[in-house]
């Protein structure tokens, strides 16, 4: 099992992953230590000089002018963890438990909040264990911190709550007392400042923004397959893919597009045979895909570029600066997630377009009209409905992202009594994203069961591309013989398409 070391600086996102599935091991790395030593040492000296700093020795929030006495700043660090554990709602997945601790101890690791080492070492023995806090999903604002979840997060260290444990037979529910103790993990007493630094980041958003990102790298390949095979499919025009085309409109992420279909489709005996038709032109669906799918190719980019600093960022309120002219105790807003936020609005559009062009070429599939085939692809029309619902669970799944598409980033609600007035909703908006790429999944693998289906029936061969595409599907759902019960093949379809099979298979 490969080292992942946490340093605040290097984390990348597959690393992340990698970890919080059991597939690497966390480390601190020296440089961290150090530094963190540093900023302690720091927060120490402010303790002992009896100067009053925000987060130290003060109240938080709209309580942030009333002062704590030094004997009872543990009391006082304790107190916030189990008043802001309050959240709501079914709970996290324990993947993603421990993806969000792996970002905060990264973010920690940067060595600016003030805690002490052995705080972050025990997450990330925690997470190496594979021990995940038990965490309700609903309570963060997206600004101040992911407070709520990470309460319930910090709850384990203190030895309180319940924690997932993973085992060779799955996760199993068990009190964190036993947890700790059968990993030989002693419970901490926090100092000050330390539940701060626990809380105040955006680890859950970016937690639920990383595997959004991650399954929309993978979906827009697979939604370029699709439009593969849907061309091939109805026999439509291979010219709007042409080079030439877009290099005369050079938006990177078009060219990807177009180049990758072109590719799909290469040597494509059922093009040849249709050189001398008489279409014209295929519909948007198929002629502009690369126009529609290619924005969303960079609108990844620049969120990868974006999420990558932001976890390697320290998003805590204060942060400590330690250099040789002294120390800085400075307030801020890094805990701020509008970044997130808006870019989980516009991942969430993007899910939208993507499953609403894919239906349309869908709908061209099923109809004689365009496809020159039995309606809905059944062979008794009429006795049998073939893949005629097929659509309408396409256009189910786009409703619910049709409302999923609407912007959490206008939902602003004051609070702490007007000290924290504007938040970004970045919580609710990155999980409301993951849960679009899970339908989005579904859109595409139903206009991959449809076109697969379609091509079978052409007498002539598709592009080497779509041909090994096909077979692929063929490992998931069966040639139509007749009307049968086929969500559970839909499904299988779609996870799969989640879990890089479908990569997988050209690598």
């Amino acid at each position: 099992m490969r080292d992942v070391a946490i340093d605040g600086i290097t984390l990348n996102l597959e690393d992340a992953v990698a970890l919080s599935f059991g597939m690497a091991r966390a480390n601190l790395s020296d440089k961290a230590i150090h530094s963190m030593l540093a900023s302690r040492s720091a927060i120490e000296h402010i303790i002992q000089s009896d100067k009053v700093v925000y987060g130290i020795n003060t109240g938080f929030g709209a309580m942030s002018s009333v002062r704590i006495d030094g004997n009872d700043l543990e009391d006082l660090q304790a107190n916030l963890i189990r008043s802001h554990a309050c959240g709501v709602g079914e709970l996290m997945e324990p993947e993603h438990v421990l993806l969000m601790m792996i970002f905060r101890a990264n973010s920690l690791a940067k060595g600016v909040s003030g805690i002490r080492p052995e705080i972050v070492k025990m997450l990330l023995e925690m997470v190496n264990q594979g021990i995940a806090p038990v965490v309700p999903r609903i309570g963060s604002l997206g600004a101040s911190g992911d407070l709520a979840p990470l309460s319930h997060m910090s709850l384990a260290l203190l030895v309180e709550g319940e924690c997932m444990i993973r085992s060779d037979s799955g996760w199993e529910k068990i009190p964190s007392t036993e947890a700790l103790s059968n990993a030989g993990l002693n419970p901490v007493k926090l100092h000050a400042k330390e539940g701060l630094s626990l809380i105040n980041g955006t680890s859950q958003m970016c937690a639920y923004l990383a595997i959004t990102l991650l399954n929309m790298e993978k979906l827009v390949m697979a939604a370029d397959a699709s439009v593969a095979c849907s061309v091939e499919a109805i026999r439509g025009s291979h010219a709007p893919f042409d080079a030439r085309i877009h290099l005369n409109r050079p938006q990177r992420g078009q060219s990807i597009s177009s180049a990758r279909i072109t590719q799909f489709v290469i040597d494509s005996d059922i093009n040849e045979s249709h050189a001398n038709c008489d279409r014209v032109q295929d519909a948007y669906c198929f002629r502009c895909a690369p126009q529609v799918h290619g924005p969303v190719i960079d609108l990844l980019s620049e969120t990868r570029r974006m999420l990558e600093i932001e976890i390697n960022s320290a998003t805590d309120n204060p942060l400590v600066f330690v250099d040789e002219e002294g120390v800085d105790i400075v307030s801020g807003g890094n805990f701020h997630g509008q970044n997130l936020a808006l870019a989980s609005d516009s991942i969430a559009i993007a899910c939208h377009e993507l499953a609403s062009i894919s239906e349309r070429r869908i709908n061209q599939v099923l109809d004689p009209n365009w496809s020159g085939q039995k309606a809905f692809l059944a062979k008794s029309e009429g006795l049998e409905s073939g893949y005629m619902i097929i659509q309408y669970v396409a256009a189910a799944c786009i409703a619910e992202l049709h409302l999923l598409a609407n912007p959490t980033t206008t939902s602003n609600i004051p609070v702490s009594m007007g000290k924290e007035d504007h938040v970004s909703m970045g919580a609710t908006g990155t999980y409301r994203s993951l849960k679009s790429t899970q339908l989005l999944s579904q859109v595409l693998a139903n206009e991959l069961i449809c076109s697969a289906e379609a091509i079978e029936r052409i007498s002539e061969l598709p592009g080497v591309g779509v041909s090994k595409i096909i077979e692929w599907v063929r490992n998931h759902v069966s040639p139509f013989e007749g009307d049968r019960v086929m969500s559970t093949e839909c499904e299988s379809l779609s996870n799969n398409l989640l879990n890089g099979g479908l990569q997988a298979i050209f690598e």
